[in-house]
């Protein structure tokens, strides 16, 4: 779809992308406006700039969030590999989908996260491991009282990492897109649990941390959507451990 490149640029390192496949370009257009509509907060990457098909936006040295057991293992920054580094590197993530839900162009959800690392991909670790938002071409609005809901693509969507209203219902029928219920951001918070259990690792701590969030996390596996707790409820429990378990490194 696309090319991407390290480059320079006045002076700065950025990463420039060129798309490739005439096929994609509705989807390029839609995800620069997108990065163009988001850009006045620390939850997305940061644009420099765009023509037509090219893309330039801030390099981020240490890749995506993929990446995270590598960057903490390196020796750069294996001093930061303890559970408070690694508690607030999840808190990111969760501030950036209470962003998602809460955008200045509505409540958006994240369609590129049917399994963990697909998940994982969408987000670029900053130089203090926090996580901000890369891939914003599959992100489409929720808005119940327009009775505006999403299907995450055309096709049967096979996963258990994605939410029970993800999956195909009639079990013993043919997938058919045309049948298939659409959904809400809930699906969204269904997955959280599990992004958050991969990036606290296996730290001294951790599962003190699990432990914590045992509760609301069940909470987020509730089969109903509506039961599930919002981005927003999350965010405070998660503020709520982060004031019990670190005192110490809060000012």
């Amino acid at each position: 779809m696309c090319q991407v490149y390290k480059a320079t640029w006045r002076g700065h390192t950025v990463v420039y992308s060129n798309l490739t496949e005439e096929a994609f370009q509705q989807d390029f257009l839609h995800g620069v406006e997108m990065l163009k509509n988001m850009q006045h907060t620390s939850h997305v990457v940061q644009l420099v700039g765009s023509c037509h098909t090219t893309l330039l936006t801030e390099y981020y040295r240490l890749g995506s969030a993929e990446n995270i057991e590598t960057v903490l293992d390196s020796e750069e920054f294996s001093k930061l590999n303890n559970v408070w580094a690694r508690f607030n590197v999840a808190l990111s993530y969760l501030e950036a989908i209470h962003f998602l839900h809460n955008s200045p162009i509505g409540t958006r959800v994240m369609c590129d996260s049917n399994d963990l690392f697909k998940t994982l991909s969408q987000f670029l670790i900053t130089e203090d491991l926090k996580l901000v938002l890369n891939d914003l071409d599959a992100l489409p609005e929720v808005n119940p009282e327009a009775r505006l809901f999403v299907k995450c693509g055309r096709r049967e969507i096979v996963s258990d990492f994605v939410a029970p209203e993800q999956l195909w219902p009639f079990e013993s029928e043919p997938f058919e897109d045309s049948r298939m219920p659409s959904y809400d951001e809930k699906t969204d918070i269904w997955k959280i649990p599990a992004v958050v259990d991969y990036l606290l690792g296996n730290v001294d701590g951790s599962d003190v941390v699990r432990l914590h969030l045992f509760k609301v996390h069940q909470q987020c596996h509730n089969k109903n959507p509506t039961q599930r707790p919002s981005a927003k409820i999350l965010l405070k429990e998660y503020k709520r451990v982060k004031n019990t378990l670190f005192p110490e490194y809060i000012a």
